[in-house]
């Protein structure tokens, strides 16, 4: 930091306390772009992309918000961050004061700041993009919460812990909603068991997002926050075949369940071809290569996985994004990304997208797979896809595509990854009698996450089917809440009836 940037941030600081600073003075800080990896050279490693904002980039881009008094962006956040108050803290360079606003909503500011899709949440709401009428231009809330995170060295403070009630609670699945419920439960006093089908915790943020975008010591950080408040997490555990959740109730003695399994049931596209030797879910690449560190070929990790020359990759969502990234990363020469529609309707973040092509990743849009053609071996050598067309808005409210009869052709590859999205898994429904379902397999919850049975709840992509991070942390809270109150009277209950007893 140069003396006369200091000089120019205190200025801006001091007419920031003393609430001199217009919005005129705010428009003219530039948006600060976030410092990353070079494109090329980030294709051989797996490090996190974006390094992050320096202290002067932090301040000036915190500067940029007007501290609105209705905070608009507040309303997009489903956790409800108070965000005019932690960028103010920030731009006054307290930055301790900032991550501890953002704690009073948010348990996992270092993940969130990283993967969550704030462009279409609170960036999306934000005075100064809708000012510029554009979002790039919005304050980027995202960068200044993963800011505030990694300054303070993440989620170093236990959360105080009240006395115990008695009273058990079953979490499954290890997943950011999870993490959330379980932390809020254990705070309330009660006895908390985390129960993860994988052999790590964390749920998809160390299955599902790579390393390049979430670093796992960031995740294994606030699994160590829940260890050291006394939750118990108990992996390799399927609940369903291991232990049904009557029998975590009624044999072990669980007086509330949590559910956040995620829905990790990968869809595929039922064309011919599908069941050839390399081609691959989604969910099993990035889970060989991220979970099991598949990335370092032996060195440290067993995991087997394909060494791929060309590799086609179906979709336009973040995990199609990531998919083609990390078959970058394990040496792939050529990886295409092929996807229905134009690039404006696909779901998967702006950011990412940028990455993906400065990443040397090619964009096949408005094509799709029509059949896999394998050689005598059964393996992959080619796709043979069709050309599209968009026509009217379908429910998504994007516009459908359209296919054009006799514009088959052929790209040459000898891996595809299936990447369009995921259903939930039935293994809860099959042994669970009583638990309500909708046509699409997700359990049906009240507002306060409360399923058809007593004492048991749900969240997160179960509940929801493809969401975000911070609204299955969103979920995870609001459940953890409805247990706690139920979980008291409960507790009264039983009080009341012990007391006529006797």
């Amino acid at each position: 930091m140069t003396e006369k940037e200091n000089l120019d941030i205190e200025q801006l600081a001091e007419k920031h306390k003393k609430g001199e600073l217009k919005a005129s003075d705010r428009y003219k800080i530039p948006p600060q772009e976030m410092p990353a990896q070079d494109g090329v050279k980030r294709r051989s490693n797996v490090s996190e992309v974006a390094t992050g904002y320096t202290e002067t980039q932090a301040r000036l881009e915190a500067m940029r918000c007007l501290q609105c008094k209705n905070a608009p962006c507040v309303e997009g956040c489903p956790v409800r961050i108070k965000i005019k108050e932690f960028t103010a803290a920030i731009a006054q360079g307290d930055y301790k004061q900032a991550l501890a606003i953002i704690k009073e909503n948010s348990l996992l500011p270092a993940v969130c700041g990283r993967v969550c899709p704030q462009e279409v949440q609170c960036q999306e709401k934000c005075t100064v993009g809708l000012k510029f009428k554009d979002v790039d231009k919005a304050v980027s809330i995202g960068r200044l919460e993963r800011f505030a995170a990694d300054l303070s060295g993440g989620n170093d403070s236990v959360p105080a812990v009240a006395a115990q009630t008695g009273m058990k609670v079953a979490i499954i699945g290890s997943g950011p909603g999870g993490i959330v419920a379980a932390a809020d439960a254990r705070r309330a006093g009660h006895d908390v068991t985390i129960f993860e089908a994988f052999h790590k915790p964390g749920g998809v943020m160390v299955y599902g997002i790579p390393e390049f975008r979430l670093p796992k010591t960031i995740v294994q950080k606030e699994i160590d926050v829940l260890t050291k408040m006394g939750v118990k997490i108990v992996c390799n555990f399927i609940v369903g075949r291991t232990m049904t959740i009557e029998q975590l109730m009624k044999e072990d003695g669980f007086d509330a369940v949590y559910i956040g399994v995620g829905a990790g049931l990968p869809s595929f596209m039922g064309i011919e071809g599908e069941s050839l030797v390399g081609v691959y879910s989604a969910n099993e690449y990035l889970t060989r290569a991220n979970l099991m560190k598949a990335y370092k070929f032996g060195k440290g990790a067993d995991t087997p996985i394909a060494v791929s020359k060309k590799v086609a990759v179906v979709g336009g969502g973040n995990v199609a994004m990531d998919s083609a990234r990390m078959a970058v990363r394990l040496g792939a020469e050529k990886v295409y990304l092929i996807y229905r529609r134009s690039e404006n309707e696909m779901p998967a973040r702006i950011e990412e997208v940028h990455h993906a092509k400065e990443e040397g990743i090619e964009f096949h849009t408005l094509q799709n797979p029509k059949l896999i053609i394998g050689d005598e071996n059964g393996k992959v050598v080619a796709v043979e896809c069709l050309k599209y067309e968009l026509g009217e808005p379908d429910d998504s409210g994007r516009r459908r595509p359209i296919a054009i009869e006799g514009s088959e052709f052929q790209i040459p590859v000898d891996t595809v990854i299936i990447a369009i999205g995921n259903a939930a898994n039935p293994l809860i429904r099959q042994t669970t009698a009583g638990l309500e379902f909708n046509k699409w397999g997700n359990i049906v919850v009240d507002e306060r996450c409360k399923t058809s049975l007593e004492g048991v709840y749900a969240g997160g992509d179960i509940v929801l089917g493809a969401a975000t991070v911070i609204l299955a942390m969103g979920q995870g809270r609001i459940a953890a809440a409805a247990i706690n109150e139920y979980l008291s009277n409960k507790k009264k209950l039983n009080s009341g009836r012990m007391s006529k007893e006797f």
